[in-house]
């Protein structure tokens, strides 16, 4: 093989390797849930009829990474819950293993945070297993179609945790405004980074 021909392969090699791998089916159903909020109240979908969608954050108290979110997560919940997309945030983890992600920890959080979105517990875990969610924070956008709630985004929210002045890519952002405008999702997946959710068995 000469050296031009064997360029080329190269070239081809790497450009297949590069391509964006969008791996994930925007065709996954989650159910509805009903938790309770830290205001005491529980919450589901059902309760927003005009609800066009969902961001659905998988977040906690403990977790170094997700700490650097809930001034996004506010900005993310005023920009968009006027446009018929609510931001739910949602804690799954093991309240034995981290103590600070209890109720009461949760309550303080959201007070201190001036949380302007629902902060849910899922004790038991189910949302986290019906969503397939891993990290936290690990970002959904749902959209309502024919009554059923389908996944049309998962993963980071945006592309800098600890630098906000410097997030290039909005994702959750960038999939709502797709999702609103008619078009398909640009980006439906991308890898959340975060503390790791730890399932019990």
């Amino acid at each position: 093989m000469s050296k031009k021909i064997a360029g080329i392969s190269l070239l081809l090699v790497l450009a297949v390797m590069l391509l964006p791998v969008n791996s994930f089916s925007q065709s996954k159903v989650v159910g509805d849930f009903r938790l309770r909020n830290v205001d005491g109240r529980s919450v589901s979908l059902k309760d927003y009829p005009d609800a066009k969608g969902f961001i659905v954050v998988f977040t906690c108290n403990h977790c170094p990474f997700a700490k650097l979110y809930p001034p996004r997560l506010n900005e993310l919940n005023a920009r968009y819950a006027a446009k018929g997309v609510y931001l739910i945030a949602i804690s799954s983890t093991d309240t034995v293993v981290y103590e600070g992600d209890s109720y009461a920890n949760m309550v303080v959080k959201a007070r201190d945070e001036h949380f302007n979105f629902p902060y849910l517990m899922d004790d038991m875990q189910v949302v986290a297993r019906n969503f397939g969610a891993q990290k936290t924070p690990h970002a959904y956008v749902i959209w309502k179609e024919h009554n059923n709630y389908v996944v049309k985004y998962n993963g980071a929210i945006d592309d800098n945790g600890a630098e906000p002045e410097q997030v290039k890519r909005r994702y959750v952002a960038q999939a709502v405004d797709d999702l609103l405008a008619g078009r398909q999702v640009a980006i439906p997946e991308t890898k959340s980074i975060g503390c790791q959710i730890n399932i019990r068995k």
